[in-house]
């Protein structure tokens, strides 16, 4: 039992080392990490109902998965064929279209679900 806990914590800490690594060398890892934060801050401020909730966590998750999964594809395409194929550029841009089509789904995801909450706030300060 206390070597699979070892073997955990190792398997943990290079899971961590991951995102690390993505926080640090992929500004677009940051600025998705950052909108996801925002989002479970209005997740919160909204007090969303629990399945609404959900979908966004789940559509923030997304991205970021998306945006991982595309940072190792390029890491991958870079060893095998740095800019000598025409595949690798290929390959790239398709995994760079993967992140830009679940970025705009998520961004319309949150409208639908926000966008009652903040008209009704809005109402409530035009009546104040």
């Amino acid at each position: 039992m206390d070597k699979e806990i070892k073997r955990f914590t190792k398997s943990l800490r290079h899971a961590i080392d991951g995102v690390s690594y993505a926080y640090v060398h992929e500004k677009n890892f940051r600025y998705e990490l950052f909108f996801a934060i925002f989002v479970v801050a209005l997740i919160i401020i909204f007090n969303v109902k629990t399945w609404e909730a959900v979908v966004l966590i789940l559509m923030a998750m997304w991205v970021l998965v998306s945006e991982l999964i595309n940072t190792v594809f390029e890491r991958v395409v870079d060893i095998l064929k740095p800019r000598i194929h025409p595949y690798a550029r290929l390959i790239k841009d398709l995994m760079a279209a993967v992140v830009l089509i679940s970025s705009l789904v998520a961004i319309i995801v949150g409208f639908i679900i926000f966008y009652p909450y903040f008209r009704d706030l809005a109402i409530l300060i035009f009546l104040y």
